[in-house]
């Protein structure tokens, strides 16, 4: 799952470094053959467009770089972490609900519709992440709390060894 993730950040960055040296200059030069560069909304946009891809450009770096420092080694096999799946049984409506907990990069609909993926850095996560089955957990939110108890839990090595 790392490096599914290293990867898909791989890609992003190999797509915007073309986009950011191969076609905005282009757009740039077509939109400067307009004329009067103050009232042209293609140049204008262009440069936007070039800002905004030049920023994400240093934060998909940084989030590489971090990437880097960490392995699978590091994550916990008997706890929440990273990749793992985790069951909670909501103690209040007594429903029970699947997180797959991972990176905010990596949060994007994918998942079946039985499991939500949650990034480690929301209040769920960061109240999931360290706990065991049996743990309870709660979860201040702007609509009130929630108190969820964990059920079952497999690891991101229990998922890379077929077991979940």
């Amino acid at each position: 799952m790392l490096d599914a993730l290293k990867q898909k950040l791989y890609d992003e960055v190999e797509r915007l470094n073309h986009e950011l040296n191969f076609v905005l200059p282009k757009e740039i030069e077509k939109a400067r053959a307009h004329g009067d560069l103050r009232e042209n909304s293609e140049f204008k946009a262009a440069l936007e467009r070039q800002q905004f891809v030049t920023s994400r450009l240093s934060h998909l770096r940084l989030r590489l770089g971090k990437l880097s420092d960490v392995s699978e080694k590091d994550i916990p096999r008997d706890r929440v972490g990273f990749g793992s799946r985790v069951t909670v049984h909501d103690l209040d409506t007594k429903k029970k609900e699947v997180y797959a907990l991972t990176l905010g990069e990596f949060v994007d609909g994918d998942e079946g519709a039985d499991e939500m993926a949650v990034s480690m850095a929301s209040p769920l996560g960061k109240a999931l992440v360290g706990g065991k089955v049996g743990d309870a957990v709660t979860i201040a939110l702007p609509v009130g709390k929630r108190r969820l108890k964990i059920v079952d839990l497999v690891t991101v090595h229990e998922l890379a060894a077929g077991k979940g």
